[in-house]
């Protein structure tokens, strides 16, 4: 049997050749899954601390589409680099692996699909203003898909920590990909907002119609009365109760949280938890597409009328990189990309 080997490159390849359709569609048909009960298998993840790292091992099965086993380091300290990811796809009719893939990059396209899916289930007018908090993968991700699957996004601001190189070389890739998109950074922790003249973060939480936040923060990143009554936004940085990028006043101002799964995020969204959301004020947006994956109008606009803004909060689930590793395998057969190894069992 042999072994088919994905390097980040390689990876990154034959993402480009996937449209935001078929991503938000996978997306849909994993979380509509999900939300139904059945035809799956995802056991809570285990873990291993290594002195520099912690090592997440994801384990998970859907009916139809798939086996795989993600595994990711988390370091303890930030690192600029992102998280060390790979997932192992196996072979349904043999058990073995086939496939090793490189997940640095798919843990967060997975992820911005899920994103971009709803926002187009709770977002009723085009959006013209993007706002992203974050320069890491995810960010990267989110923007990228946003502005694929929104062609209505004219603008673009991307808000950090600090300005540092990171930041600076994620900009100048979005400009490049996307000139006709005016991109704009700046600080958070400082009044240095380059090329933005005298715009305050209150000025550009105020004016975004998408708010996409992926950072690491304990506190939130911009306060509840800043944005606009009308305003998506779409939480992926919390993984942990310690975590939050959001004030409980803007969770409440929602009335209904969009989540990808009710379970996973009453432990561990810690914007969530910490303002006492009871899981009946979670909606699954898998509960809110039908059987053949089409919108479910009513439930969309109940969650919509519940508060003046919309939030979808994700963790990420082990379902999502079964159906994205196996899709980039399929995708690298048909393309011809990547390294087998003849004989490896």
């Amino acid at each position: 049997m042999s072994l088919l080997v994905l390097t980040a490159s390689a990876v990154d390849q034959i993402a480009e050749a996937l449209t935001s359709e078929e991503l938000e569609r996978l997306m849909a048909t994993i979380f509509h899954r999900l939300s139904s009960g059945k035809g799956f298998t995802s056991p809570h993840r285990s873990s291993v601390t290594m002195e520099q790292h912690t090592t997440l091992f994801m384990p998970s099965r859907v009916a139809d589409i798939g086996t795989a086993v993600k595994v990711v380091s988390v370091p303890a300290a930030s690192d600029s680099r992102g998280l060390p990811a790979s997932t192992l796809v196996l072979d349904e009719a043999t058990g073995g692996v086939k496939a090793i893939v490189n997940a640095r990059s798919l843990t967060a396209l997975r992820t911005a699909a899920g994103s971009v899916l709803a926002t187009r289930l709770l977002t009723t007018n085009e959006p013209i203003t993007l706002l992203a908090f974050g320069a890491g993968k995810q960010i990267e991700a989110h923007v990228n898909m946003h502005l694929r699957g929104f062609p209505s996004i004219k603008s673009c601001t991307i808000v950090n920590r600090s300005i540092n190189d990171r930041l600076k070389k994620l900009v100048a890739s979005l400009c490049e990909r996307y000139p006709n998109i005016v991109f704009n950074y700046t600080s958070a922790s400082s009044s240095d907002h380059l090329a933005m003249g005298d715009t305050t973060l209150p000025d550009l939480v105020k004016c975004a119609q998408i708010i996409c936040t992926a950072t690491s923060s304990t506190k939130p990143l911009f306060r509840s009365e800043w944005v606009t009554p009308g305003t998506h936004i779409n939480l992926v940085g919390s993984f942990k109760p310690t975590m939050i990028e959001v004030d409980d006043e803007l969770i409440n101002r929602a009335g209904k949280i969009a989540v990808d799964s009710r379970e996973a995020c009453a432990i561990e969204a810690g914007e969530l938890i910490h303002a006492g959301l009871r899981k009946e004020q979670m909606v699954e947006l898998g509960d809110l597409v039908s059987e053949d994956l089409s919108p479910l109008t009513s439930i969309c606009a109940e969650v919509r009328a519940a508060g003046d803004v919309t939030i979808f909060k994700s963790v990420g689930v082990g379902l999502q990189d079964v159906a994205i590793a196996d899709l980039v395998v399929s995708r690298a057969n048909d393309m011809g990309i990547g390294v087998r190894v003849e004989d490896y069992d």
